[in-house]
């Protein structure tokens, strides 16, 4: 179509002046740009590059990230959130060692672990310009604004409708670019709040902007009501040693590390008093609210643990990967007293 081919010139013409310079862009490496893709699907762009760079300095290879252990890498993972992306990443450096090299195609790429629709376009059309259309939040955005669609971009229907559309307007052989142009568009010009309509290079072809729902698209269905969880974590210091474990699967954090953990029961008898450090601390996920208390217990005698925690040396809690929400009670902590 006339109007697509105009936008995706646009588009291109846009991002040769104005494209985000990162430093992923143009390496041609698919392991650096998988890494930057899967780190910034839930962080920002400035916060997920000082972590990028420090990945690729301590896992310059595929092969250097598979050959390390969980704990390494969810230590390295600490402070992004969302640690099943690290744990993902992790295996799926694995099989692709141990199939000789990154897969080239999207069907490949689909098949490693946690690698959905998006970053395998993402990494297939910027690594081995794939023609396939990575459509992000960004994307769904321009889109809809620019052509009028109000499908919730959070529907089965959505998904297709906006994919397609992606695809359509993918140029021969610039696939890669193209998705980051759309990609860099929404991100800087075409914000959810804000958009730079007034400036911007399609704004003659845009029926948001033509309609004035600009600021009601993209349409999205309602969330999941957030659920409220609350619980209490319980600091045992005993001559220089703390309680930990790491937690299970099936729940948040996985495989990260806590002190003793208390939900939907009493608090223990641990032989002294426990002193309060904070009451009803908020951490936010997707879809819960977490409230925690937060108590320090130093007993005289060394207490039994529950099944699963283990005494660990105070002075080593830097090398265990620890949520968010267990460095926040850290930081509450009086110093340890002298033996």
């Amino acid at each position: 179509m006339m109007v697509q081919s105009s936008f995706t010139a646009s588009l291109l013409r846009w991002f040769a002046q104005y494209g985000r310079e990162l430093p992923w862009r143009g390496i041609g490496d698919p392991y650096g740009i998988w890494v930057s893709e899967v780190i910034l699907q839930q962080t920002r762009i400035d916060q997920g590059t000082d972590y990028w760079h420090r990945f690729m300095k301590r896992f310059p290879t595929v092969e250097a990230l598979a050959a390390a252990s969980e704990d390494e890498v969810l230590r390295l993972w600490q402070g992004l959130g969302y640690y099943s992306r690290a744990r993902n990443l992790h295996a799926a450096a694995r099989q692709i060692v141990e199939q000789g090299g990154f897969p080239r195609t999207i069907e490949g790429l689909r098949a490693l672990k946690g690698v959905g629709d998006y970053t395998a376009a993402a990494v297939g059309s910027m690594a081995f310009n794939l023609p396939a259309a990575a459509v992000d939040g960004n994307v769904y955005r321009v889109l809809a604004r620019h052509y009028g669609i109000d499908v919730p971009i959070n529907t089965t229907r959505g998904k297709h409708t906006f994919e397609a559309l992606a695809q359509e307007l993918l140029p021969a052989g610039e696939a890669g670019t193209f998705n980051q142009a759309l990609m860099d568009f929404g991100a800087t010009w075409c914000t959810p709040r804000s958009p730079r309509c007034m400036d911007c290079p399609v704004a003659e072809t845009c029926e948001a902007l033509r309609t004035g729902r600009v600021e009601c698209l993209p349409v999205k269905e309602k969330k999941l009501k957030v659920r409220e969880r609350r619980f209490s974590y319980i600091y045992i210091r005993h001559q220089g040693m703390v309680a930990l474990r790491r937690r299970p699967k099936g729940d948040i954090w996985q495989g990260l590390w806590e002190p003793l953990f208390i939900e939907d029961a009493p608090l223990p008898d641990l032989g002294c008093p426990l002193t309060l450090l904070a009451s009803g601390v908020k951490h936010v996920l997707t879809h819960r609210v977490l409230l925690a208390d937060f108590y320090l217990a130093e007993p005289d005698e060394r207490p039994e643990l529950a099944e699963g925690y283990q005494w660990i040396d105070e002075r080593n809690l830097d090398d265990y990967a620890l949520p968010r929400l267990v460095i926040r009670l850290l930081e509450l902590l009086p110093a340890s007293s002298p033996d």
